[in-house]
Order: structure tokens, then C-alpha cells, then sequence
């Protein structure tokens, strides 16, 4: 039994030279993932290669968050309210609420649509109603101006009473504009 005592205390010494070796490698595979500046720095101290992992971590995490946000502007996922955008005196603060003009020329349809940078989807709307209508786009062109969009469709309605599906597409379309407004 005398020999326990000096068995366990090996064993202990064993098994915490393990864990400090593995905790080691852990560190160093740590800190291979990120990237340094120069190689020809001196070696930091375990503290300060955690330091540095940890502010690489968080680096990455908000250039996540910004990528992700860049992603959803550029997709128009997100449908502003403009309601909640208007200030006590009646003004916009910032973004404007889209507009949409129609115009009759004979059996061709030209739709203007003006809106904010983050209204992907209104342009994308306008085109799905023409083609329920049954028109035919000829050319659809934007232009960016600050943080107004210009879109302009040209599409030609069929040849079946072309006003009264002029006159239909331009109602649909301003109350499709109208509709979101009051959201």
C-alpha cells in the first residue's frame, strides 16, 4: 500500500503533463488560423495570441453582419415603412415613398417607377403585374441618382382594346404603389 500513494501522485503528473501538452497544440492550431501581419514579429505569449484570436473572431463576426446586411440591401429584402418614416411636419426622413407614372402611346405601355435604393421589389412587382396583363416587355433600363431610382419599362399591350388594358395595368399598378405606401 505504500507504493499507492507515490503510484497516484505519477499518475497525476502523467495526466497533467497530458492535458498541458494537448492544451498546447489546441493554442498552437488556434493560433495557425490567424492570419499575422509580418512573420518576422517575435513569437507572442499564449496570452497575447488569445488576445489576437479573440479580435480576429470579432472582426470576422462584424464583417459577417455587414456582408449580410450589404446582401439583403442588394436583394431588396427589406421592405421599408414608409409611414413610420414620416416625421410631424409630413416629411420624409430619408427615403422616399416610391411614385409610378403610366403613359399611353397607342399599343405601347411606358411605366416610370421612382423609388428608394431599398425597393428592389417594387421593380420587380411592376414587371409581375405587366406580364398577369398579358404585356410584353420591349426594354426596362434604371438609373441611379443619389438615392433615387429610376426605372422605365416599355412594354406593349395587346392589340385587343389596348386602352381598356392600359387603363386596367395603370390602375393595378398605382394601387399595387398606393397599397404600399400605407404600409
Amino acid at each position: 500500500m505504500e507504493n499507492n500513494p507515490s503510484s497516484s501522485r505519477t499518475d497525476r503528473k502523467t495526466a497533467e503533463r497530458n492535458r498541458r501538452n494537448q492544451m498546447k497544440a489546441l493554442y498552437s492550431q488556434l493560433n495557425s488560423l490567424v492570419p499575422h501581419q509580418n512573420s518576422r514579429e517575435p513569437v507572442l505569449s499564449l496570452p497575447d495570441q488569445l488576445n489576437e484570436a479573440a479580435s480576429y473572431i470579432k472582426r470576422l463576426q462584424t464583417n459577417l453582419e455587414k456582408m449580410k446586411e450589404k446582401k439583403d440591401s442588394l436583394m431588396g429584402v427589406e421592405r421599408t415603412n414608409y409611414a413610420s418614416m414620416i416625421s410631424c411636419n409630413g416629411t420624409t426622413t430619408g427615403l422616399r415613398p416610391p411614385q409610378i407614372e403610366v403613359r399611353e402611346m397607342g399599343s405601347t405601355l411606358e411605366v416610370v417607377l421612382i423609388t428608394g435604393l431599398d425597393s428592389q421589389f417594387m421593380f420587380n412587382e411592376t414587371i409581375r403585374v405587366l406580364h398577369e396583363e398579358g404585356a410584353e416587355i420591349i426594354n426596362a433600363s434604371f438609373s441611379v441618382v443619389e438615392d433615387t431610382v429610376f426605372h422605365t419599362i416599355h412594354s406593349k399591350v395587346e392589340d385587343s382594346a389596348p386602352s381598356n388594358g392600359a387603363a386596367r395595368i395603370s390602375q393595378r399598378l398605382k394601387k399595387f404603389v398606393q397599397d404600399d405606401c400605407a404600409f
